[in-house]
């Protein structure tokens, strides 16, 4: 990992789970010269509003916020904004394996499946079903989505076994995550840039680091 050889693509449901969960490491991985994709399922706003011209915006902050990370490109799913438990799975295993089929990741990350937030559990289980064995990917690592991962029952929990120094890359995550103006949030809330600072802080500290993200390794083929 961040050797420069790697195809990276992170999946999120919505606009901004990419860069809360793994902005530090996407900038990581493209600093040491790897490709870095992101892939947002959804079409990014709540179905029931159809408002055209907010998810016109989410994708506008997605590109934003992928250029401060520096990475190579962004693919858009368009699958209903919090309807992904009434999608059927196929569909989703479709959007996830298309864009694997097209850039041929070697490492991907995915929600965590202890969450409060269905569209990220259906994320979750359609990676895993996209990356099954065959698939030529090697390494599949869950994230953690501050204000998701956090609010969810402590059972089928987050158990973090990769830590990643993003000290030299937290304010490069943070100056990202502020791309998304409409979901930056008032501290103490998760969503906050202090509690973003403060979360990398208190996850390092866990890895005697000044700053990290974490991961649960869901599968290695290497």
């Amino acid at each position: 990992m961040f050797d420069g050889t790697d195809t990276v693509l992170v999946i999120g449901a919505h606009p901004d789970d990419e860069v809360l969960g793994v902005g530090g490491t996407m900038a990581k991985h493209a600093a040491a010269g790897d490709e870095v994709h992101t892939l947002i399922v959804t079409e990014g706003t709540t179905h029931q509003y159809e408002n055209e011209e907010l998810i016109a915006q989410k994708r506008s902050d997605t590109r934003e916020c992928a250029d401060r990370l520096g990475i190579e490109e962004v693919h858009f799913g368009d699958l209903p904004d919090m309807r992904l438990d009434d999608t059927p799975h196929v569909k989703i295993n479709s959007v996830i394996e298309g864009v694997c089929n097209e850039i041929e990741p070697d490492i991907v990350y995915t929600h965590s499946r202890r969450e409060v937030n269905r569209d990220h559990i259906a994320v979750h289980d359609s990676t895993l079903v996209a990356t099954r064995p065959g698939s030529g990917v090697s390494t599949v690592f869950a994230y953690e989505t501050p204000s998701s991962t956090d609010y969810a029952p402590s059972t089928n929990g987050f158990e973090p076994e990769l830590f990643v120094d993003i000290e030299d890359h937290l304010e490069t995550k943070i100056h990202a995550f502020t791309a998304y103006e409409t979901e930056l949030r008032e501290s103490p809330h998760p969503r906050s840039t202090e509690s973003l600072r403060a979360i990398a802080q208190a996850r390092g500290t866990a890895g005697e680091l000044q700053a990290a993200e974490v991961f649960d390794l869901l599968r290695m083929y290497r």
